[in-house]
């Protein structure tokens, strides 16, 4: 079996998911990203209990966790120890048409892939930023919810060479900031720390949440808040987190440059603490 492309789905080793899954119709699903470090997938019950949360927003039923765990360590075992595990949830198959059957039984699905090879070297030098055209529309019901529907996404991440850029900006259709195609933004300035409030459109990821929470227990001053443009590239500071990453320090935005500082490495390294 290919050790860098591993599959389940709904427990059996297969890769293809039936025509009728409206995870495929309708992007009807939610899914988390994960790193797994020394053959152990990090964040785990911060990521499972997202999953869970992003779910019943969508009333979509959720597995077991001991389904999940049962799928993830049969992949891990064949796995490479460094490399990203992915969970997937989908309403299921169904007939067509918008409207959900009720009590429909989800699709389940744990895949792995291998580590991106650059996300060490982007953390040393500092991540190279680009401003997006494409405005992300406003939708409080979907807002903070990691779900399949990405097309906004795939749009904004074809704007911009990988070889020139490491992430996108993407602001709303107001002009406030919301994060980065696959990241959500931090913003240090005069010694306290902001993020963009996510209750319009977004995703709050899980490193988001572990660095709001790291922040608070260092009692470094953090808030939740609207940032325009303008307040980004007066920063001191610009931070870009996930799961994968963790952290990046940005290090250029447009004419803008910054020097990544001892502080970010620090955050990044006390993230690593599961």
């Amino acid at each position: 079996m290919d050790e860098t492309r591993l599959s389940l789905i709904d427990g059996e080793a297969r890769a293809l998911l039936g025509v009728h899954d409206r995870g495929l119709m309708y992007g009807d699903g939610v899914f988390r990203t994960i790193r797994v470090r020394d053959g152990r997938p990090l964040w785990w019950a911060d990521q499972l209990g997202k999953l869970a949360a992003d779910a019943h927003r969508l009333g979509i039923a959720m597995p077991e966790p001991a389904l999940w765990a049962r799928d993830v360590d049969r992949l891990l075992a064949q796995a490479p120890a460094e490399c990203v595990l992915k969970l997937v949830l989908t309403r299921g198959p169904a007939t067509r048409g918008y409207r959900p059957v009720p009590a429909s039984p989800p699709t389940r699905i744990v895949m792995v892939s291998p580590m991106p090879a650059q996300i060490e070297a982007v953390a040393a030098r500092g991540a190279r930023l680009h401003l997006c055209r494409l405005r992300l529309a406003e939708q409080p019901a979907l807002a903070g919810i990691k779900h399949l529907n990405r097309l906004e996404n795939v749009l904004a991440a074809a704007e911009f060479d990988p070889q020139d850029y490491d992430e996108g900006l993407l602001l709303d259709t107001a002009g406030r900031v919301v994060g980065g195609v696959r990241s959500n933004l931090f913003v240090y300035r005069a010694g306290r720390l902001r993020t963009p409030r996510l209750e319009r459109c977004g995703v709050a990821g899980v490193a988001r949440a572990r660095l709001l929470a790291l922040a608070a227990r260092l009692k470094l001053p953090v808030c939740e808040d609207d940032i325009g443009l303008e307040e980004v590239l007066e920063a001191d500071e610009l931070w870009l987190s996930n799961s994968l990453i963790r952290l990046w320090p940005v290090s250029r935005l447009g004419s803008r440059l910054w020097q990544p500082s001892h502080l970010a490495y620090s955050l990044r390294a006390q993230m690593d603490d599961d």
